[in-house]
């Protein structure tokens, strides 16, 4: 390795792989139409003001990896009493979610297309959240690659910052051994307390929407595990 080399920066670690795809060209008329009602692009290391992001001021609830954004639009359908943030980095996903969420009118829902760490780390005040959501995340199943699981110390640290005094971190996977992991790291996160009372998984709360992903692994025989955790 020459010198150059040793002193090139090296590139941070992501917690997902930039899988664009391409955009329906419906996908694209919705970014050119609604992009400007829901997108946010906050400037580098600008924070956001939540009580600016909404007509009504009202509790907030952050998805991260909303995917296809269908159970993310259901939610803000169900509770127009709440605002939601979703982040997601995938094009056609936002795309598909800014269609559903121009279908349903939606005012309580505002999209970040970022990287989450960034995000929670750069924008989101201390405090702010009344729920954190990460359903499905990538689980990076070869050992060598979990070191990029987004579960990680520091990032439960920064949830932990982002959420209300008893605000709540919901997590939900379908790999077992990343269960395993992240129930161990959020008991070891000392800002965080299960809610369960058997200090473990949960089950599967009513209110979190079952998508297509879910229910096709369902189909499958696939098991879902669940994990609240509250802010202390």
């Amino acid at each position: 390795m020459t010198d150059a080399e040793q002193s090139r920066p090296h590139a941070p670690i992501r917690s997902y792989v930039l899988r664009q795809g391409r955009m329906t060209r419906s996908q694209e008329r919705a970014f050119a139409q609604f992009w400007p009602i829901y997108g946010l692009v906050p400037g580098p290391a600008e924070p956001l003001d939540p009580a600016r992001l909404f007509a009504v001021e009202q509790p907030l609830f952050l998805e991260i990896g909303f995917g296809n954004g269908e159970g993310l639009a259901e939610l803000a359908r169900r509770h127009p009493e709440r605002n939601y943030l979703g982040i997601e980095v995938h094009s056609p996903g936002v795309g598909h979610l800014l269609i559903r969420a121009a279908e349903l009118q939606l005012n309580n829902l505002r999209l970040i297309r970022q990287d989450a760490v960034e995000v929670l780390r750069d924008h989101l005040p201390a405090n702010c959240l009344d729920g954190i959501m990460l359903f499905f995340p990538d689980p990076w199943h070869k050992k060598r690659h979990h070191k990029r699981r987004i579960v990680q110390p520091a990032f439960l640290d920064l949830c932990a910052r982002a959420l209300k005094p008893g605000g709540i971190l919901h997590l939900a996977t379908d790999w077992q051994d990343y269960a395993e992991q992240m129930l161990h790291l959020l008991q070891a996160c000392p800002q965080l307390s299960n809610c369960q009372a058997a200090d473990g998984f949960a089950p599967r709360p009513e209110g979190r929407p079952l998508t297509r992903f879910e229910q096709r692994g369902q189909r499958l025989g696939h098991g879902v595990w669940d994990l609240l955790f509250r802010r202390l």
